[in-house]
């Protein structure tokens, strides 16, 4: 995944392309001011959360999800790291329920506000698909494997599509596996923009 050093990560051209974020996500990332290694990460996030998006929609029509939901909780999951930006770096959650305020405070619906929160807290009671797709993609991308998570998502797959457990675990492994396979390019990525704003 090439690009420059010095290029955009919300608009940067890349090999092989990164689908772009959503206009309210980018325009929400700029007036924050977001550091680009955390655009480039909720870039990546965003374009393997399309990929899930996609393959969710072709294998299981009967299933009803706010696509343009999921898209958007990706492309701002970590939002909050704005406000702690050592998050950027290295462990911490403090990031989660500041991000959902942040985008609250910025006229973002609740609904779609939730994912800063949820996308670490999967496991919790009423967790949606859209939660489980958007914590899914912050994995994947670099290729992070949680079976409990993938259990969970298996699991609402195999109650709509009414096949076994072990058939849809076996088509999301495949998926999982082919979406693994881009890791270290979107690790590449990431890694070269660095984690406080560049100031000219």
């Amino acid at each position: 995944m090439h690009s420059s050093r010095a290029a955009d990560p919300l608009t940067a051209v890349t090999d092989p392309p990164l689908r772009p974020l959503p206009e309210r996500a980018v325009a929400l990332l700029r007036s924050l001011d977001a550091p680009p290694r955390l655009a480039a990460h909720l870039r990546l996030v965003h374009d393997v959360a399309y990929e899930l998006a996609d393959w969710t929609e072709r294998r299981y029509p009967e299933l009803s999800f706010d696509r343009a939901a999921v898209l958007f909780g990706a492309a701002t999951h970590d939002i909050g790291k704005t406000a702690h930006t050592g998050e950027l770096s290295g462990p911490g959650s403090a990031h989660e329920e500041a991000g959902r305020r942040l985008l609250l405070e910025h006229g973002v619906e609740p609904e779609w506000a939730r994912f800063a929160a949820t996308h670490a807290a999967w496991a919790e009671p009423g967790t949606g698909i859209e939660d489980l797709l958007v914590s899914l993609a912050d994995k994947v991308w670099k290729d992070k494997r949680v079976r409990e998570l993938e259990d969970l998502v298996v699991g609402r797959l195999a109650e709509v599509s009414g096949r076994p457990v072990w058939e849809e675990f076996l088509a999301l492994d495949d998926l999982l596996d082919r979406l693994g396979a881009d890791a270290d390019r979107r690790l590449a990525f990431q890694a070269a923009h660095p984690v406080r704003p560049v100031r000219p």
